[in-house]
């Protein structure tokens, strides 16, 4: 079965976007480009939600710059093949290779766990993957930890009010200060 990553950006304080709706902190060096370039390797279908798929609409043209370095072009061309299922209520068409969610996030994750394919389910969005942690639907968190404090913003996770115990699966530090962190989620056997 395929499993459901979360996978982003935060702060040392644990926030995806600043107070002030930025994230200029999270611009990564050659060396973390690399690695996140190869994690989206790993991805058979990305989920996201309103705001990131926005956010990530630059990667769609940005390899029309003929000035662009290898990596930012292998990045986009990887970003631009890749399947995507956009969650929005304001939005009424999207780009690329995407489409619209039809169902809920647990209708869609049922869906494409079901269907044939290789690759993660990755979801991003700190809105969207805090619904689909409430509903227990993500298998691995990712968390690329920045050395900088914000004070505040959109948090990384969840506040939900309940235990989810994780077991460490690798670290990775990075000469920028950036410690990337992978965690899966401990399914405990339930007793009879």
């Amino acid at each position: 079965m395929r499993s459901v990553t979360y996978s982003m950006s935060v702060s040392l304080d644990g926030y995806v976007v600043g107070p002030d709706g930025r994230f200029d902190w999270t611009a990564p060096d050659e060396e973390f480009f690399g690695f996140a370039t190869d994690e989206i390797r790993q991805v058979g279908v990305h989920l996201l939600g309103r705001r990131l798929y926005e956010t990530m609409l630059y990667w769609e043209t940005v390899d029309q710059n003929p000035s662009l370095d290898y990596s930012t072009l292998e990045f986009a061309a990887l970003w631009k093949a890749l399947p995507k299922v956009v969650f929005s209520t304001t939005l009424s068409a999207v780009e690329g290779n995407a489409r619209l969610a039809s169902g809920t996030p647990a209708e869609e994750i049922a869906r494409l766990r079901a269907e044939p394919g290789e690759g993660d389910i990755a979801i991003g969005g700190a809105a969207l993957a805090a619904e689909a942690a409430g509903l227990g639907l993500i298998d691995e968190y990712r968390t690329r930890v920045h050395p900088v404090l914000v004070g505040g913003g959109t948090p990384y996770f969840a506040h939900h009010e309940r235990r989810v115990d994780l077991e460490l699966v690798e670290t990775r530090t990075f000469g920028s200060g950036i410690v990337c962190l992978r965690h899966r989620v401990a399914r405990r056997a339930s007793l009879p």
